[in-house]
């Protein structure tokens, strides 16, 4: 029997105030490879790229690292990994290509994540923290603030995706603990088994329903009434089609995740110039509260999806107990089911909410994405 093996490790590291530090290491059966890479926090761009062979598959292997070079000055927005693997891949070899790409992700992700925390500090500290006003949102979107349903419509629990920190037990019992009314897991690339999650309901009597997060062209999708089990990156475009023909629904995940973290000025990025990106054509509704993306780009989102007329949602993106229902949905019906939940989306009667913050209130109203 043929055996392979293939190993990737990113190892992230505060370099100054300006600048964080990627370690990567890519070590299959046949090679070895480090890369080391220093962004600018403040512009996203690459200002060093150092790698070197521990293994190559060849002689000429080694002929890749000053090619290397030629990503100093690449910036991580849309057209990086196109970037990375037109030029990088092309020129010194694909397998640095994909670790130059890892470690860029993992960079990315790491200064989202302490930007939040920074912004969530300040807040915690005291800073009146801006609410969205109603009029910010699309009409249709505006409910009652009291009654409906409340749904965190966007969860990952452990090990159905390999990045979640909690099981799906941990996640269940800690949206009854805070009192939503249901919750839908959305694991990466994975489709529940529907028993499997029935005999979850029927244990916790609470609503748990299924959906899909899918990793597209375009960004991530977050997918109902899709059965079909999808991996990998797939065009944006074919995904449509399916579930079209599965009569589903798409929300488009945090589109502009990183997009803003450093300012709108600075990446020249405009609601106006968003609305124009290819994906909007292609989704239902759009994801404004995220708890993992800045409150910035969550206001952006809900901007660009007033823009469009498309229809917002609010979802945790927790992967963990603590971040299961920061953000949800209310919807102005009772749902029961997966079929009642799409159409349920499709009429529009549904608002974004900052679930926790207005339990802690001791009432339920629009949220905040400032």
């Amino acid at each position: 029997m043929l055996k392979f093996a293939r190993n990737k490790l990113v190892s992230i590291y505060i370099k100054d105030e300006d600048a964080l530090f990627a370690h990567g290491v890519l070590e299959d059966d046949i090679y070895g490879l480090e890369l080391d890479v220093t962004i600018r926090l403040s512009t996203l761009e690459i200002q060093s790229v150092e790698g070197k062979w521990s293994r190559a598959e060849n002689s000429q292997c080694w002929r890749a690292i000053p090619f290397l070079q030629e990503a100093i000055g690449f910036r991580i927005d849309e057209e990086f990994s196109q970037r990375v693997r037109k030029i990088i891949g092309r020129k010194a070899c694909r397998h640095f290509a994909d670790i130059l790409l890892e470690c860029c992700d993992a960079a990315q992700m790491a200064a989202n994540m302490s930007r939040w925390e920074i912004e969530k500090e300040t807040e915690d500290a005291g800073e009146p923290r801006p609410k969205l006003k109603e009029e910010d949102l699309p009409a249709k979107e505006q409910v009652q603030a009291t009654g409906g349903m409340i749904i965190d419509l966007h969860v990952h629990t452990s090990p159905a995706s390999p990045c979640s920190l909690s099981t799906v037990e941990e996640i269940i019992q800690e949206a009854k603990r805070i009192g939503l009314d249901g919750i839908c897991l959305t694991d990466h690339n994975y489709v529940w088994d529907p028993d499997e999650v029935e005999d979850l309901r029927r244990k916790h009597k609470l609503l748990i329903l299924r959906g899909n997060e899918i990793t597209t062209d375009q960004g991530d999708m977050v997918v109902f009434g899709l059965e079909k089990e999808i991996t990998g990156i797939v065009k944006l475009k074919d995904l449509r089609e399916e579930v079209s023909a599965a009569k589903g629904f798409i929300i488009v995940a945090h589109p502009f995740r990183g997009f803003l973290t450093f300012g709108i000025g600075k990446l020249g990025l405009t609601p106006e110039k968003a609305m124009e990106r290819p994906l909007f054509k292609y989704v239902d509704a759009v994801e404004v509260m995220n708890c993992k993306v800045t409150r910035k780009e969550n206001r952006f989102a809900a901007r660009v999806a007033e823009g469009l007329n498309l229809p917002v949602t609010g979802g945790s993106d927790a992967h963990e107990v603590s971040e299961v229902g920061i953000f949800a949905t209310r919807f102005s019906q009772v749902i029961t089911s997966e079929k009642e939940l799409i159409e349920a989306l499709r009429g529009g009667s549904y608002a974004p909410i900052a679930y926790r913050e207005e339990r802690k209130k001791g009432k339920h109203a629009y949220g905040s994405t400032t």
